[in-house]
């Protein structure tokens, strides 16, 4: 029998686990803090595979001097609140903490978000909820 994840956790202890790629660039922007706070907060957290798609980009993010870049792209995966997937509607858009806006579809029971899908949704945190997402999202500059 598969075990419950407990919510003990929060958004930032439950990606280093699972999303590495994503705890190292939480980390080079400064954002721990901001993400292991009280939220709630919506994270939806690109997988390894979805950094590696973009690894010379993510190389160049992860530099100290890019760190108010990569800032900017991270927050543009958060959105204030907790948003289960049986709240996101078709056409729906999201406002991220970045500023930026991420719209939603829902099409056959599949949901997108920014045009990235969600491999794996509703992963509870003590401090929100995350959603997997398959590709990192880059807001328009």
């Amino acid at each position: 029998m598969e075990k419950e994840m407990t919510t003990t956790k929060d958004i930032v202890a439950i990606a280093t686990t699972d999303a590495k790629t994503l705890t190292a660039a939480v980390k080079a922007a400064g954002l721990v803090e901001t993400l292991q706070g009280k939220g709630p907060f919506t994270v939806f957290a690109p997988t390894d595979a979805a950094f590696s798609a973009i690894q010379p980009e993510v190389d160049k993010l992860l530099k100290p001097e890019s760190k108010a870049k990569l800032s900017k792209i991270l927050t543009y995966h958060v959105v204030s609140g907790k948003m289960k997937a049986a709240d996101l509607k078709d056409g729906q858009e999201l406002t991220t903490v970045e500023g930026g806006k991420l719209k939603v579809t829902v099409k056959d029971g599949k949901v997108t978000v920014g045009g990235a899908k969600v491999a794996t949704a509703d992963i509870t945190a003590s401090n929100g909820v995350i959603h997997v997402i398959d590709k990192v999202l880059l807001p328009k500059d």
